[in-house]
């Protein structure tokens, strides 16, 4: 008796798990708690050291410009660079299990955080449109999130990702009479 070997396919099913993006209303919340952060800060240490120093609040000196909102623009952008660079993360972002990553799920450098976080934002908060994009996007990317080829996601928090079926050849043993 001799055996022969015929080749057979089936279908496997590919499952895949991503960490899940996060949204456009999990965003606007974290943004929303970090506003009241910063708010708390300036209004706590900033507005009593201006007015110990003697500086006013609320004249302007250039255009709409004050010291004052000089100095919170600059906390502003201080905070989110350096949270987001040291934890991926701003105290809003972790009330809301989010975080900040690179697309190739290394390390944020300080070149990347300080682009998304800096000119990425200046340019989404002139236009406030490309903020909308999160809700279009299939990875729900804002156009600060494209420039600096970051990513949200929720943490330790994953989706399956069902990827079409694949033929995948099986050897099956025939034993001839």
């Amino acid at each position: 008796m001799s055996e022969s070997v015929v080749t057979q396919y089936e279908e496997v099913n590919q499952d895949k798990y991503q960490l899940k993006f996060a949204g456009f209303w999990t965003r606007f919340w974290a943004y929303f708690i970090d506003l009241i952060v910063l708010s708390a800060i300036g209004g706590i240490f900033i507005k009593p050291l201006f007015r110990v120093m003697g500086i006013e609040i609320s004249n302007p000196f250039f255009w709409i410009f004050s010291v004052y909102k000089l100095t919170a623009l600059l906390l502003l952008l201080v905070y989110f660079a350096f949270m987001t660079k040291f934890f991926k993360q701003t105290v809003g972002k972790m009330i809301m299990g989010i975080k900040v990553i690179p697309k190739d799920q290394k390390e944020l450098t300080w070149s990347t955080v300080l682009f998304r976080e800096v000119i990425g934002r200046f340019i989404s908060k002139m236009l406030w449109i490309p903020y909308l994009l999160v809700i279009f996007m299939p990875k729900k990317e804002a156009l600060h999130d494209l420039f600096a080829d970051t990513l949200v996601v929720h943490e330790d928090v994953y989706e399956r990702k069902t990827l079409p079926n694949v033929s995948m050849p099986v050897d099956h043993p025939i034993k001839d009479a």
